[in-house]
């Protein structure tokens, strides 16, 4: 379908201004638009206007702001499959993903409304008599967020239902990959304003661009927090650029996530979860599995079963049914999976399969299975592409530690049915990572629970459980409600 046509269902017309901007779908690599990167005065017109908007937004009740969240939901899921063929159109994921990733952005919008009600501070005990001592947590102002291309809505829709219900203005810095994704959520968004009575202009802004146009949005001192997913190397430079103005970093980055086959796995259980998620999204994913060690008596079992898997797996248009495999963002990273390759060969790697599927303008791969004797340097590097290193381990202590050598600690999963593997492994002598599952993959996060890792994937947390503090100040007020003056801690200073 066309771009076109899917921006008509929406309700929404589809921008072109034959700018320097070119959009091109990973399906076909044809040029889907042409848009004009933002310069410096727009740039700064749309902060601008994000920090006018918030002492109007950060003065709404939050159930009432939750009330715009909620408006925003309803018109993801009447425009659920849209927005999803859009997905599909831009990223190249396959519908069942990208028609996932929409229902993240509506499930974090519901939670986001209940969230609304449960902004909840603490009254904590005084040793001074007379006095009540609380902490409370207040608005704390524009909130810039930059999002990579492997989930062009959902990570915005993570950290901006959360914000927005905060009572923090947003303003979005797609990567240049995947703006039109951006400009169509922005447009549901926008009608979702539009029936709301009271959202101040500039609550939700839009910045098109490459490096420099989020390098803007990092530098602006009005932004007091900035929430970047995508490379380490990304990361270090949003992370360096904040520190130096003492503004807050939510950085979610890469992962090297890792699996451990015990000798007690259901290795089917195992078998399904290791293809999605080594294969889903093309690999494309900060949480795919990109290092397995399996236990030296069930290694032949396993990888023999899963070269077999990897040689039959669906590769093809993200479009078409029975597809798992589409392709991959362009040929920057063919070529970074295909550099990989070779240096997983001249560490005494084995690779089966990792060769082009057809020619043409897109890039897609047949997901590459590599038999590693050892966790060699290649391992240790993150490639975004669908690249599974499986090598042995005898003992479980051994296989925890290659896993955590890994400088990245997004996400780790181990199969066993031995309760004592299992709880070693989530303990705090087991994983490193912000992640740590047993008998699921690294991957499919649901967002009830806070997502993100340590080392050098950030240590930012994005979606569920306590993560909306991030967005807020935390404020600690002591009130005197007596005619005395007593110091704390005993101090005397009597005039």
């Amino acid at each position: 379908m066309a771009v076109a046509d899917i921006f008509a269902r929406l309700g929404l017309t589809l921008p072109d201004s034959g700018g320097n901007l070119v959009t091109r779908s990973p399906i076909d690599g044809a040029v889907l638009v042409r848009l004009t990167a933002h310069d410096d005065a727009t740039i700064d017109a749309t902060i601008t206007a994000a920090a006018a908007a918030f002492p109007a937004w950060r003065d709404t009740p939050a159930p009432r702001r939750g009330e715009l969240v909620r408006l925003f939901g309803n018109e993801l899921r009447a425009h659920k499959a849209a927005l999803a063929e859009l997905v599909t159109l831009e990223a190249g994921k396959v519908t069942s993903e990208a028609a996932g990733e929409v229902q993240e952005m509506i499930d974090i919008a519901d939670f986001a409304v209940g969230l609304s009600r449960q902004l909840h501070g603490l009254t904590i005990a005084s040793e001074r008599p007379g006095h009540h001592m609380r902490e409370s947590w207040q608005p704390l102002g524009p909130v810039g967020i930059i999002s990579a291309f492997n989930f062009p809505v959902a990570v915005w829709a993570w950290n901006a239902a959360l914000a927005l219900v905060c009572g923090d203005p947003v303003v979005w810095k797609p990567s240049e990959k995947t703006p039109l994704c951006a400009i169509a959520t922005l447009g549901l968004l926008d009608r979702a304003i539009a029936r709301f009575d009271g959202a101040p202009k500039g609550l939700s802004g839009l910045i098109l661009g490459a490096a420099p146009a989020g390098e803007r949005l990092v530098s602006d001192v009005r932004v007091p927090l900035v929430s970047a997913t995508g490379s380490t190397a990304m990361g270090r430079k949003v992370g360096a650029k904040l520190a130096e103005r003492f503004g807050r970093a939510l950085l979610e980055l890469g992962g090297n996530n890792a699996a451990i086959v015990a000798p007690s796995a259901d290795f089917e259980l195992a078998r399904r979860a290791i293809l999605f998620a080594a294969t889903g999204t093309a690999g494309q994913r900060c949480t795919s599995l990109r290092r397995a060690f399996i236990h030296t008596s069930r290694y032949d079992e396993v990888v023999g079963s899963l070269k077999a898997a990897y040689a039959s797996l669906p590769v093809g248009d993200p479009r078409e049914a029975g597809t798992l495999v589409g392709p991959l963002i362009d040929g920057g990273a063919y070529e970074a999976m295909q550099a990989a390759l070779a240096a997983a060969r001249e560490q005494g790697g084995i690779v089966h399969g990792g060769e082009r599927v057809g020619e043409g303008g897109a890039f897609y791969v047949r997901p590459a299975l590599v038999e590693m004797p050892e966790q060699a340097g290649v391992m240790l590097r993150e490639t975004f592409a669908p690249i599974l290193y499986v090598t042995r381990y005898s003992d479980l202590g051994e296989a925890i530690a290659l896993q955590n050598a890994a400088a990245h600690g997004l996400s780790s999963c181990i199969f066993t049915t031995d309760l004592r593997e299992s709880e070693r492994f989530v303990s705090a002598a087991g994983s490193d990572c912000g992640i740590a599952n047993v008998n699921i993959g690294p991957s499919g996060a649901e967002i009830g629970g806070a997502f993100g890792g340590e080392k050098e994937t950030g240590g930012g947390r994005e979606s569920g459980s306590d993560s909306w503090r991030a967005y807020m100040r935390r404020q600690t007020s002591t009130v005197n409600y007596s005619n005395e003056l007593p110091l704390a801690q005993g101090v005397k200073f009597d005039v």
